[in-house]
């Protein structure tokens, strides 16, 4: 079986909202999986400037996935291998939330095998 690597990655601006109000980063952190094939996150990683938690999160067409916090002026990796198979024609979308007034960059780096 042949896979392809595919990235959701960049380094992005962000103003929080409240940590109850994730909303979306960049339109380049949204993916849909082709038609007849299927896609697996390997991993997560992602790094924060500012001085406050925020956190990113992978949905699923719409549906949260997994969460990521990341806290003040730190990082997070996390190998996802584990994580189930997502199906074809699905949207996977990174999303963040931070406390209201928090501004900072975040750096984000989603891996995944499309096959």
């Amino acid at each position: 079986m042949s896979s392809t690597p595919r990235f959701l990655q960049g380094v992005f601006a962000f103003t929080g909202t409240g940590l109850t109000k994730p909303g979306p980063v960049d339109p380049s952190l949204t993916f849909v999986v082709p038609s007849g094939l299927t896609a697996q996150p390997l991993y997560f990683r992602g790094g924060n400037s500012s001085d406050e938690l925020i956190y990113v999160t992978l949905t699923r067409d719409g549906k949260p996935m997994r969460i990521f916090p990341m806290g003040a002026k730190a990082s997070v990796n996390v190998p996802l291998r584990v994580v189930e198979d997502v199906d074809p024609d699905s949207t996977l979308e990174l999303v963040l939330a931070a406390p209201e007034g928090a501004a900072g960059e975040v750096v984000i780096d989603f891996g995944m095998v499309v096959f």
